[in-house]
């Protein structure tokens, strides 16, 4: 048969913006092409961000008529116009393209994710301006549009059964697939040493925002003597986290580096004693794969899609969600023993090369989509 042909339309693409459903798109791109597909990517132009949903409708519909896709893909719930554009002309096509749409989290739960943390009926933060912003105004938009492109879709995907479960009941899906997140597939940068920065620290990697749990991470440093913090990435709560950590005296134990590219991630991963994830929700953090691609275990919270790519006493620690107590605990558990946690990092890295590489996805892609894992013969 020929080569199938894959129009994959996404709102954020690197290296024009810092995003793992950017990344995705690429990764799952190059396993694609690896397996025989023809695939063409289609993304933002010169407008804004916010009006992608509006501008990709006529770039889509360009797209079907030249390339004439076998499948068209959309990320994220800023397809939705895009997707009930395909849905409506799709019969007027030939070949009729068959409708995907990969949705790296419930908006619902991102809803309900903008709230106070608390630990044991204490107030460790809680959201600010931009984020109640997000939560009565742009929040309920993404919503609508992502329950429309779950509706209009022939299939629906997920990075983790978590998050399926999540389409599933918040956006009246029946039977989402699941399409893990990858990495491995894209040229990166070489290597960056970042010397200075020593090694057998805690590394934190993400948007500063309250669904990261930043703060739950501060609290648990309190009890951990002699254990060092990098906080890599900015946000709307970067201020107020380092008014917290002066609060508790952390001093020159926590460090805000501010955003930083792949390179620096990937220099400071070098160095790290662990990557840690205290977040309240989650899709399926990429930097979780790229801690344990690069040989670093990783202490997150158990909730959303992580559990299924973190083992507990395998390659990491989990702990409960908004717990300070008990991952102060894992903390102290990784700094105690740097050959366990080394021996974590080494099962991480061999999970991702079984699991977690370009060619998985593409292969558990095409059998939800086509039904089989590889190109059939002619």
């Amino acid at each position: 048969m020929p080569a199938p042909r894959v129009l994959l339309v996404a709102n954020t693409l690197p290296p024009r913006d810092v995003s793992g459903v950017g990344e995705q798109v690429l990764q799952l791109a190059a396993g694609l092409r690896e397996a025989g597909c023809e695939v063409e990517i289609l993304g933002r132009g010169p407008g804004p961000k916010v009006l992608f949903p509006l501008f990709a409708v006529p770039a889509v519909w360009r797209a079907l008529r030249r390339f004439r896709p076998h499948v068209v893909q959309v990320h994220e719930s800023d397809g939705g116009l895009a997707a009930l554009l395909v849905a409506i002309v799709a019969r007027q096509l030939d070949p009729v393209p068959r409708l995907v749409a990969l949705l790296q989290v419930s908006y619902v739960e991102e809803w309900r994710a903008v709230r106070p943390l608390v630990a044991q009926g204490r107030v460790l933060g809680r959201p600010g301006g931009v984020e109640r912003r997000f939560r009565w105004l742009k929040a309920p938009l993404q919503i609508v549009l992502g329950s429309l492109t779950a509706s209009v879709a022939d299939l629906v995907l997920a990075p983790s059964a978590a998050t399926a479960e999540e389409i599933r009941r918040d956006y009246r899906v029946d039977a989402p697939g699941v399409l893990p997140n990858v990495t491995g597939g894209l040229a990166v940068e070489p290597l960056r040493e970042d010397a200075a920065e020593g090694e057998g620290f805690f590394l934190f990697v993400g948007r500063l925002r309250i669904r990261k749990g930043v703060e739950v991470l501060l609290e648990a440093m309190r009890g951990v003597p002699g254990a060092r913090l990098l906080i890599a990435g900015d946000g709307e709560h970067r201020a107020s986290l380092e008014r917290r950590a002066t609060a508790l005296e952390l001093g020159p134990a926590v460090r805000f580096l501010g955003r930083c590219d792949a390179a620096r991630v990937r220099g400071l991963l070098r160095g790290a004693r662990a990557l840690v994830v205290p977040s309240i929700y989650e899709g399926m953090p990429l930097v979780v794969l790229e801690a344990m691609e690069a040989g670093v275990p990783v202490i997150a919270s158990a909730v959303s899609g992580i559990p299924e790519v973190v083992e507990g006493g395998v390659t990491g620690w989990l702990v409960p969600p908004e717990a300070p107590e008990a991952l102060a605990e894992a903390l102290a558990a990784a700094l105690a023993d740097p050959a366990e946690a080394s021996r974590r990092g080494e099962a991480g890295r061999r999970r991702v090369d079984e699991r977690f590489r370009p060619r998985h996805a593409a292969a558990a892609w095409m059998r939800q989509v086509f039904g089989y894992e590889t190109i059939p013969g002619p």
